[in-house]
């Protein structure tokens, strides 16, 4: 790496069972088909949970947290009503604080925390990593959560010092809202509401030229996603869901990005993107 590169780490915490209409929503689903309660077995999928360690010249920074490791011991308390909805496998070495040791960092190493959203999927991890310096998740996530009982498991950041970004206006994303970490433009949040009403993107733009990857979170849960115009099952507001699944999807067409990458896509693999 020279002094100008950023490496994007794509890591899987585990996977997450669900039923199929959970990450891809067809119009003939019915309200509960996510739930998977009435479905056959034969519907439940396994799909990966991703996080994202950003090697940055600015700082260290880790984007979502996935599953903790009380998964493995005692899920049905940790995950509580939202089990089995969601089940979890996390095996031995793919918790975030073990992939952090492998790739020699501590928790107290990470600049920055940035959730996408505080779904259980993404911040159950979160108590592992709570030494992080800033832990930041938006507002309106924020907000949302304090309401929501049903949704989120707030014992997850029982303890942790979770603090809120703002939005500035900006040209980017479906609601031409942003948060921009360093303030330039090589690291931006940018607001994609529908699934949850404070779900973000993160772009992660070159310092070297126009190339950068997008970090789509669960606008979409997979390339399929966008390829076959695929809500998903779970959503606060489907058609703010579709207007920001209809931006992800030209992101993909922009020459300049060089990867639009899902959360749960099990095409793709742990692997390391240098910008």
């Amino acid at each position: 790496m020279t002094n100008q590169d950023i490496k994007i780490h794509v890591l899987h915490t585990g996977t997450v069972i669900v039923d199929e209409a959970l990450p891809f929503h067809h119009d003939s689903d019915s309200k509960i088909a996510w739930t998977g309660l009435f479905s056959s077995k034969k519907h439940q999928i396994a799909i990966p949970v991703s996080v994202y360690l950003i090697e940055h010249p600015k700082g260290l920074v880790l984007i979502d947290t996935g599953w903790h490791t009380d998964n493995r011991t005692n899920q049905i308390k940790n995950l509580k009503w939202q089990y089995p909805v969601n089940k979890a496998d996390l095996p031995e070495g793919q918790a975030v604080h073990e992939q952090l040791a492998n790739l020699g960092y501590k928790p107290s190493d990470i600049d920055y925390l940035l959730l996408s959203h505080l779904h259980c999927d993404h911040a159950d991890g979160l108590r592992l990593v709570k030494d992080a310096k800033s832990i930041l998740v938006s507002e309106e996530e924020w907000e949302a959560a304090q309401k929501d009982k049903i949704k989120y498991l707030h014992h997850e950041w029982a303890g942790v010092d979770v603090q809120t970004f703002k939005l500035s206006d900006s040209d980017l994303g479906p609601q031409k809202r942003a948060f921009d970490l360093f303030g330039d433009g090589s690291l931006q949040m940018i607001w994609i509401p529908g699934h949850s009403n404070g779900l973000y993107a993160t772009k992660i733009q070159s310092l070297k030229s126009d190339d950068y990857v997008l970090l789509a979170s669960d606008a979409g849960y997979a390339a399929r996603s966008w390829e076959e115009n695929l809500t998903p099952g779970v959503v606060e507001d489907r058609s703010q869901a579709q207007k920001s699944l209809d931006w992800v999807k030209t992101q993909v067409d922009n020459p300049n990005c060089i990867s639009v990458l899902a959360n749960h896509d099990s095409k793709v693999k742990p692997h390391i993107i240098t910008l």
